[in-house]
């Protein structure tokens, strides 16, 4: 097994109405290095936000790294924690009631930007005095495009 680096990201979303302009930030802590990330969309929701999070926060990683999500996100977490895109993929990007998957682009994308990676997430309570947390919601609410 190679030795991997090991990261810490920190990662939200925000949106100004939902659906309406949005941003996303993430924040890479490895050795005694910080790195943080932001960005915006125009038309998005919320929930695209914290998952576009999350894709850019591992795309900005360089080499494979034993990385450790934080996100206040039920809906990220759990997707992983209780391994719901197993099920989507298997039934078609269906989900249990046989609707389509929301998000299908960007859960696929999500996806493969973690495949060279050993990936864990982690729920944080949001809005809860984390640092990073809080560090990350602010990011995240100043790259809203205005």
């Amino acid at each position: 097994m190679e030795n991997r680096e090991p990261v810490i990201v920190y990662t939200d979303g925000a949106c100004s109405r939902n659906p309406g302009p949005g941003g996303w930030a993430a924040i890479l802590q490895w050795n005694d290095n910080v790195k943080e990330l932001s960005g915006g969309e125009r038309d998005t929701t919320n929930q695209r936000m914290e998952i576009r999070a999350v894709i850019e926060g591992l795309r900005a990683l360089k080499r494979p790294c034993d990385v450790v999500i934080h996100s206040d996100s039920a809906y990220v977490v759990n997707c992983f924690q209780q391994k719901w895109y197993v099920n989507w993929q298997k039934n078609g990007w269906r989900n249990s009631k046989g609707d389509p998957v929301q998000n299908k682009d960007l859960w696929e994308e999500l996806l493969s930007a973690m495949k060279p990676h050993n990936v864990r997430f982690q729920k944080v309570k949001g809005h809860a005095g984390v640092q990073w947390n809080e560090r990350c919601d602010e990011l995240a609410r100043q790259a809203i495009p205005r």
